[in-house]
């Protein structure tokens, strides 16, 4: 399959909102809440965010099958929302994604993200490309996330 990973445009926020609603399915049934932020976005939401992350998307055939957004905020990287087509996963394309924005974002000194608590193999994901837990903290009485960083 040739994939290839470029700068998404605003022009891209409809496609990127559709397949973070897809990709987020799974969290949803693993803590059983359908009101996660990811799945209540709206397209203003998103289109806003264009302004001040960078977003990367991954492409199959001219299909948007994953994509990522991140920020720099002072010395460390933030980083948002990997997502990948549910049919695509396991393909790598998770990994190229975040390649990538660290890539983009090489003068940072740190790279932050953070995931759900029920995750374990995003989380084991993260570990295995460097990221360590350093913080859990609530979203909501349902879902805990666990706050991960990777230093230079």
């Amino acid at each position: 399959m040739d994939i290839s990973i470029i700068q998404a445009s605003s022009d891209d926020a409809a496609e990127i909102l559709a397949l973070q609603k897809a990709a987020y399915q799974r969290e949803a049934i693993l803590n059983n809440d359908w009101t996660i932020p990811p799945l209540t976005q709206t397209l203003p939401e998103i289109e806003s965010e264009f302004e001040t992350r960078v977003f990367l998307k991954a492409l199959s055939a001219d299909k948007i099958i994953g994509s990522v957004r991140a920020y720099l905020d002072s010395r460390s990287c933030l980083i948002g929302r990997l997502i990948v087509h549910p049919d695509y996963r396991r393909q790598g394309i998770g990994g190229s994604l975040m390649n990538r924005i660290e890539i983009v974002f090489a003068r940072a000194e740190r790279f932050e993200l953070f995931t759900g608590s029920k995750s374990i193999d995003n989380i084991r994901f993260y570990q295995r490309l460097g990221y360590l837990k350093y913080r859990e903290e609530d979203l909501s009485p349902k879902v805990r996330l666990v706050f991960m960083e990777k230093r230079k």
